[in-house]
């Protein structure tokens, strides 16, 4: 006769009942009786199901307040928008809204997402001449940079900031100067996304103390 498998009350504990008796599933699905599981193991498990069941509910409460803010400041905006027939905020839609008292703030700030097209391998084989004609002259730096932006112990991955900081650098060679316009003509903005940030102060001569829900920076 099959042995019947039912779930007792609290699932969250990762507990199935065999026969009567406490199973719990490994990482293979498998069922292995509770008595043996070693008590670390055990309690590892517990420990483990205990901060994930708070973490979940709160991660769902921190983008239902998201979805409220982008509401609430949405809806501010089309009233503007409809009383002065202006919208609030720079042409990437950047923005800031204050407390009447200047003492509370929230701010969004869009972030465009970058990628580049193939332009860049052009950019890469005239900063690779430069380089290497430099080679005498003794660039270090510039190669550190170059090398750092194309990450080339890991092919088709660029860091964008390094990329960024090639950009910046007052450099007349025309192989150079070429290189830099194909960077420029490589980059591609794919999408952009809304950040919001709190800000408070306990007086208008005081500095901004920003409001942390980001839990990696909570401590």
């Amino acid at each position: 006769m099959e042995e019947c498998t039912t779930q007792i009350e609290t699932p969250e504990n990762g507990i199935e009942l065999v026969g009567g008796k406490p199973y719990m599933r490994n990482g293979k699905g498998d069922l292995v009786a509770v008595d043996n599981i070693k008590p670390q193991h055990q309690l590892e498990d517990e420990m483990v199901r205990k901060i994930i069941g708070f973490a979940q509910p709160l991660s769902d409460q921190v983008k239902r307040f998201r979805g409220h803010t982008f509401t609430d400041l949405g809806e501010l905006d089309a009233l503007l928008e409809q009383q002065y027939g202006v919208t609030k905020g720079g042409r990437k839609g950047n923005r800031t809204y204050q407390t009447f008292d200047g003492l509370k703030k929230v701010q969004v700030h869009m972030a465009d997402f970058i990628d580049f097209g193939p332009e860049l391998h052009i950019a890469k084989s005239l900063i690779d001449e430069c380089l290497i004609e430099w080679a005498a002259d003794s660039r270090p730096e510039i190669q550190s940079i170059v090398t750092r932006a194309f990450n080339t112990d890991k092919e088709g991955q660029i860091n964008k900031s390094e990329i960024f900081m090639l950009l910046r650098l007052e450099i007349q060679d025309e192989r150079w100067q070429r290189a830099m316009d194909a960077l420029r003509d490589a980059m591609r903005v794919t999408g952009s996304k809304a950040y919001v940030r709190f800000y408070e102060r306990k007086s208008t001569e005081a500095a901004w103390v920003p409001i942390t829900i980001d839990l990696a920076k909570a401590a």
